[in-house]
């Protein structure tokens, strides 16, 4: 997955922070000032001591940033030697040094990047983030070469360790390390261009943990992070930044904050307490959901305190724990915390702080009852209206699913999943179409998930899946990747015979068929049984469709899958009655680095089962870019392509 921001690197300059400004060099001497006049060394020292000290790296970056770190501290030695020179410095040695901390500077400039930016960005655009460590590589590489080491008169052990260094990070322009399938695959799901697709809650839970965004801090600094880029741009939302809002927007739901406009300033506590940068608000007076100062403190069955609007939202969102603890709530009374209350008052006064207005609307409390009141009339006119009437009804409930997590409990409560499973089997497309949609929404609820299957709803899917229209079919597949994620559900889809017509919509499906049906063949194939069914239902050949049409850009998910078939003996039967290996060969020589990593992954479960996979790659010239790949490969791909390498010895196939 990749959303191009504008983010590409331009000769002395380094793509700026989240895309914005370019990073300059970091102070640049002033040319008025003769270069002896200036202590380069000290700066040089400063600039890297700051960067040792940034820290808390964003998780899809963090391994590189700490090796970029440790590689800046190696130099201190060596700006210690130069210190203790007896003689002055030569003006080209000053100018190389000047060199030296400006290189060193933008590596500071980009480990910022990586500290301080919007998680979700640097995981959209890992590859292009990866151009900048390399470009930084270089330039350092580059200033460490023009070094004049003889006329700095550096020993022998710091001079090796220097070179040592050089040859280390030449070898790390080469390397190419990408994010885990699981990631890029969750990613792929959730920014599927989709109308009436939610993002499974599962997959959005597991991508905030993996981003560590599921806390309200982590969240709010990332607003802030989100909402800097936006500004970069002028305060422009483009689709790609818009992606980023709605993303971070699931991750909010499901952590229980508020969803507000990120495109608009802060709000008032924000706004005054950037008027009074020296006040700081105690932290027992912020809401742990909001982080902001609270003006109506309540006390929940836990003993934890939140203001009133914010745990009140997370209650009617259907949830039972303690936000803070995760411990189950004895009961949902709300007990003011009339002594919080007061000191905060005292405190506002003391300190000239206004307290935020909060503007009881009555609307919503108002509202929920009738909306369930709608609802419930929806749901009765499913189960014994006129055709047209139920027409009408499973469309809006089909709306009403799609807007909030409210909606969806609202309806399962008033017990709409059977009359909706019921018309899965009614003789009208259109409403066969509706209620598969709705049931698709309805799933994203984890407890839904569960009731969906034991309506019976799996096979009427299937069967939707098999004869439906073409928007039907796609969601029916969607619908069943959902209800996969419980693994109870992957057995009954296997069961019910609901791999073939997936496997189907592999083949002849649209571009949003296919790849409703590539993700819902992966989850499904975690199954072991559920691999075979997938063999014998024939997907490798659609499989391997999928790698030849590069346009259709599901390589990666082709792989995936291939990856998955191949841990298993009818799988590998399958795979090598066909011309396979030789595609394999291809991507393992000019794919992605994903893609070698994956084919590489995939040419080691073949090898390590049966030889004459590794022979007939190795007839395929396999062995050269399987070198190439230990040498400038993601981590992975090397670990990959260096077992297989020992596998090819053991089977004395190579020397």
């Amino acid at each position: 997955m990749h959303i191009d921001l504008g983010m590409l690197m331009d000769g002395e300059r380094l793509g700026g922070e989240e895309g914005g400004e370019a990073v300059e060099e970091e102070n640049a001497p002033d040319e008025s000032v003769s270069p002896e006049e200036v202590d380069v060394l000290q700066e040089i020292v400063a600039v890297i001591e700051s960067a040792a000290q940034l820290g808390d790296y964003r998780r899809t970056q963090r391994k590189e940033c700490y090796n970029l770190v440790r590689r800046l501290k190696l130099l201190l030695p060596l700006i210690e030697e130069i210190r203790d020179l007896d003689d002055a410095i030569s003006e080209t040695g000053i100018e190389s040094l000047w060199n030296l901390k400006k290189a060193i500077g933008l590596a500071k400039r980009l480990l910022k990047i990586c500290n301080e930016g919007s998680k979700i960005y640097l995981a959209l655009e890992t590859e292009v983030v990866k151009v900048k460590f390399h470009k930084v590589y270089e330039r350092l590489t580059q200033a460490l070469d023009a070094l004049p080491y003889d006329q700095f008169g550096i020993s022998d052990e710091v001079n090796e360790q220097m070179q040592l260094m050089i040859m280390q990070l030449r070898r790390a322009r080469r390397r190419t390390d990408t994010q885990d399938i699981e990631l890029a695959m969750d990613l792929m799901v959730v920014f599927s261009k989709n109308d009436d697709r939610n993002a499974d809650s599962a997959i959005v839970e597991r991508l905030a943990k993996k981003l560590d965004l599921h806390t309200p801090e982590d969240l709010k600094n990332e607003t802030l992070a989100v909402r800097k880029i936006v500004k970069e741009r002028g305060g422009l939302a483009t689709e790609s930044i818009q992606q980023i809002i709605d993303l971070l927007n699931k991750f909010k739901q499901i952590a229980g904050v508020e969803v507000t406009n990120i495109l608009e300033e802060p709000t008032l506590p924000y706004k005054m307490l950037e008027k009074l940068p020296s006040l700081v608000i105690p932290h027992e007076f912020l809401c742990p959901i909001t982080l902001e100062i609270m003006t109506d403190p309540v006390i929940v069955a836990s003993g934890q305190t939140y203001e009133r609007e914010s745990i009140q939202k997370w209650l009617d969102s259907n949830h039972r724990t303690c936000p803070k603890t995760r411990q189950t709530l004895a009961h949902l009374s709300l007990a003011p915390n009339y002594a919080l209350k007061n000191l905060i008052l005292q405190w506002c006064g003391k300190n000239n702080f206004q307290l935020p207005e909060k503007h009881v609307l009555m609307e919503p409390d108002n509202s929920f009852p009738g909306q369930r009141e709608e609802i419930q009339s929806l749901i009765e006119v499913l189960s014994f209206g006129q055709l047209e009437d139920q027409r009408k009804a499973v469309i809006k409930i089909r709306m009403l699913s799609k807007e909030n997590p409210e909606n969806r409990i609202l309806i399962a409560e008033s017990s709409g999943i059977p009359p909706l499973v019921h018309l899965l089997s009614y003789p009208d497309s259109k409403i066969q179409e509706h209620a598969v949609t709705a049931l698709l929404n309805l799933s994203i609820d984890e407890a839904n998930k569960k009731s969906i299957a034991k309506e019976g709803a799996i096979p009427a899917i299937i069967d939707i899946l098999i004869k439906g229209t073409t928007e039907a079919r796609e969601n029916s597949a969607a619908c069943l990747f959902s209800l996969s994620m419980v693994d109870e559900n992957k057995i009954t889809v296997g069961l019910s015979n609901g791999i073939p017509p997936l496997v189907e919509l592999l083949q002849d499906g649209t571009i949003r068929g296919k790849k409703d049906a590539a993700t819902a063949l992966f989850n499904l194939s975690l199954n072991q049984m559920n691999k075979v069914r997938a063999i014998e239902a024939g997907i490798v050949p659609p499989l391997l469709q999928l790698l030849k049409d590069r346009n259709l850009g599901m390589v990666d998910e082709a792989l995936s899958i291939l990856l998955l078939l191949a841990s298993h003996p009818s799988g590998r039967q399958e795979i090598g009655q066909l011309s396979f290996i030789e595609t394999l060969v291809e991507f393992i020589k000019d794919g992605t680095p994903k893609n070698k990593e994956c084919a590489t992954s995939v040419l080691l479960e073949l090898g390590s089962s049966n030889s004459n996979f590794l022979l007939s790659a190795l007839q395929f010239g396999v062995y050269e870019h399987l070198i190439e790949i230990t040498r400038s490969g993601t981590s992975r791909a090397r670990r990959k392509a260096n077992s297989v390498q020992q596998l090819m010895r053991k089977y004395e196939q190579i020397p």
